[in-house]
């Protein structure tokens, strides 16, 4: 039997996932995109997870990017059922109800920056580089790229790094806000699994407000958006988590949240 190329292991509520592909740089072939589908899929019906972190084994790369040897095979009807397979795991991802830190521990390359991208925070090691470098293969991102690229950095970054397909170091990602945090690489596990523990001590049905109102605004008009988050407010006040929250800040106390 195969090995799974993806592993996963538990740091209280914290679901780490780690792809395990270091001698092809963590490259996303189709049993990859497959097995992260499936983990995903687990990590969110699974109560005892409050949040997942994503990231890829060994220290040169998170996902250097899709399998070239196995795409340059595919027709173009295959290419494009590759694609969509790539989209639907990205958008299980940015649908996740829980939050997903990418762990960006080395080169983010195409379908690892798509991939990086779909998660709703991201901290990079300071020697990280990313980039969609496509256009040098005669092709444009699959998995998300373009369309992500643009509503998380905007039009001008969006076509300076697809057209020119030139890498980013993680300093430059972070000014143009592809990146959340960039910290030492020494520190990376540590300082992300920081933040993954804080987030899980949070109201999870709080998080999941935030992430569902900020994902649906990102895709429709300002009114619509508006809307949305009032349904999401209002709906939080018949929760238990609702009520200690207020009680604890009015008592002065760390309030204990319970995801009900």
């Amino acid at each position: 039997m195969t090995a799974s190329p993806v592993l996963g292991r538990d740091d209280g509520p914290v679901r780490i996932l780690t792809i395990d592909r270091p001698d092809k740089l963590n490259a996303l072939n189709r049993q990859t995109l497959e097995a992260l589908d499936a983990a995903f899929t687990q990590a969110a019906a699974d109560g005892t997870v409050r949040v997942v972190v994503l990231t890829g084994s060994g220290s040169k790369a998170f996902v250097a990017g899709a399998d070239i040897a196995e795409m340059s095979a595919l027709s173009a009807v295959q290419a494009r059922e590759f694609s969509l397979l790539g989209q639907r795991l990205m958008r299980r991802i940015e649908r996740m109800p829980k939050p997903v830190i990418a762990m960006v521990n080395g080169y983010a390359l195409g379908g690892g920056l798509e991939l990086a991208m779909a998660c709703h925070l991201r901290v990079a090691a300071d020697g990280a580089r990313m980039g969609q470098p496509e256009v040098n293969l005669g092709l444009i991102p699959g998995f998300g790229g373009t369309q992500r690229l643009l509503r998380l950095c905007g039009r001008a970054a969006a076509l300076e790094l697809c057209l020119l397909g030139a890498q980013v170091d993680a300093n430059r990602a972070l000014q143009l806000g592809l990146v959340n945090r960039v910290v030492p690489a020494a520190e990376l596990e540590e300082q992300t699994l920081a933040l993954a523990r804080q987030l899980a001590a949070s109201a999870p049905l709080a998080l999941r407000g935030v992430l569902d109102a900020v994902v649906t605004g990102g895709e429709c008009g300002l009114e619509e958006g508006l809307e949305f988050e009032s349904a999401q407010f209002a709906l939080l006040f018949s929760t238990e988590d609702m009520r200690e929250g207020t009680r604890a800040f009015l008592e002065k106390r760390k309030p204990q949240f319970h995801n009900r």
